[in-house]
């Protein structure tokens, strides 16, 4: 680090004094042929959480029918113990991909950044390929949504390099008029 950034310190404390110790997630995976014991994108969604010190609150399997998704998603935003949801799959172009019309309805702010850089990353992977990912996130009743592809790569990916990292705070602040005292 440099000398140049002690003068922030008081500045980059105020910026994330809203931040969440641990945050408790929900992973919902959006598929009609896998089950729960056969989930390697929900796992490792789950194991990126776990590995920063977070908690996994609750783990779902739905099928790709938008009420459902959208029905599952408007519930675990509501629970107490969730404060940051990702669900994976349903992110396409085929017909049965409905999981961003089923959430976005949901959603009082969207976070255009989070697919954009998402898209960024992935690009490295996958090439022009990026153009068929709808990835997306928004803040739902306090919480943060993210909405992944369904493979295990596009879930590793987003969870460990973007939604992990960023959970605490966004968590922290999307939620942070129900906290103040």
């Amino acid at each position: 680090m440099s000398d140049h950034h002690d003068h922030d310190d008081h500045e980059h404390h105020d910026h994330h004094h809203h931040d969440v110790e641990t945050v408790g997630a929900a992973v919902v995976t959006v598929s009609s042929s896998r089950s729960l014991d056969d989930d390697p994108a929900g796992d490792a969604i789950g194991a990126a959480f776990e590995a920063e010190g977070h908690d996994v609150v609750q783990r779902e399997l739905v099928p790709d029918d938008y009420d459902t998704v959208q029905s599952i998603v408007d519930r675990l935003v509501d629970r107490d113990d969730t404060g940051v949801v990702v669900t994976t799959g349903g992110t396409g172009v085929t017909p049965d991909d409905v999981t961003v019309e089923a959430v976005r309805p949901l959603f009082d702010k969207r976070l255009p950044g989070f697919g954009e850089l998402f898209r960024r990353l992935s690009y490295e992977e996958i090439g022009s390929r990026v153009v068929g990912t709808r990835a997306e996130a928004g803040v739902a009743s306090g919480v943060p949504v993210f909405c992944l592809p369904g493979s295990e790569n596009a879930a590793r990916l987003g969870s460990a390099e973007i939604i992990v990292p960023e959970a605490p705070h966004l968590a922290g602040l999307a939620n942070r008029d129900d906290d103040e005292e």
